[in-house]
């Protein structure tokens, strides 16, 4: 029975937008893997199978891929959602590791699992979705590591695109705007504000539930409408860069 049902990777899925996808895709009878960075955490994610995984190192992302074959015996799309995220600048004095660290995570991490993915996706119906943002859209002064990191993002899925494309694999990207996860609580310690404050900025006055992000990758990934949108970066925002 495992084997007739599709199977989908959920790369940081132990909270947040990651969590809402492994809900989502388990709803409509998906058989899902999740990898978070500590046993408890992936845990978290409720998957059919959690796995322990930093995506910044390529051997444990291949490792986890491998896990994945070995219990599945197939894998049908790959969501790369993990990430991480805080304030940064070009000040002399600021430390270069998390720099470093945000690079690998998010844009290193999307590489390594596409990588080690794809040679198992299936031609014609495989799926890849990154989960970018709309910072990898605009520039923000104190997150310039993460804006980097998340342009990036959107041009390894424009490039991937057209690299697969004679096999029928799609690759696109979500770029959530203020979605009500701890990443988001984080910004929101930095910047100093409250949810209400965020919100205003927002044309349709509301923060985006994790839901919401899940309800659009699984469009991308399982609906019959969609095998021919590819390359192309989806913003869920409420309307604030329109």
């Amino acid at each position: 029975m495992k084997q007739k049902q599709s199977v989908i990777f959920i790369t940081g899925g132990s909270r947040g937008i990651g969590k809402a996808i492994v809900e989502k895709f388990h709803s409509h009878h998906w058989l899902t893997a999740a990898c978070a960075t500590t046993e408890k955490s992936a845990k978290a994610s409720g998957a059919d199978l959690s796995l322990v995984c930093d995506v910044s190192h390529p051997n444990e992302v291949k490792l986890a891929i491998e896990q994945i074959m070995k219990k599945f015996n197939r894998l049908d799309a790959l969501v790369n959602n993990a990430g991480i995220a805080g304030g940064n600048s070009l000040n002399p004095d600021d430390n270069d590791e998390f720099w470093h660290r945000i690079i690998e995570v998010n844009l290193h991490g999307t590489y390594y699992a596409s990588k080690y993915a794809l040679p198992h996706l299936p031609d014609h119906t495989g799926r890849i979705v990154n989960i970018s943002s709309v910072l990898g859209l605009k520039g923000v002064p104190d997150q310039i590591a993460y804006c980097a990191a998340k342009h990036g993002v959107l041009g390894f899925t424009k490039a991937l695109s057209h690299h697969v494309a004679s096999r029928g694999i799609t690759v696109n990207a979500v770029c959530p705007g203020w979605v009500r996860t701890d990443m988001m609580l984080g910004r929101m310690r930095e910047l100093h504000a409250t949810e209400e404050a965020l919100a205003s900025h927002v044309p349709l006055g509301k923060i985006i539930a994790p839901k919401e992000i899940a309800d659009v990758v699984y469009y991308l990934i399982a609906s019959e409408t969609s095998g021919s949108i590819t390359g192309q970066s989806i913003v869920v925002d409420g309307g604030v860069l329109a």
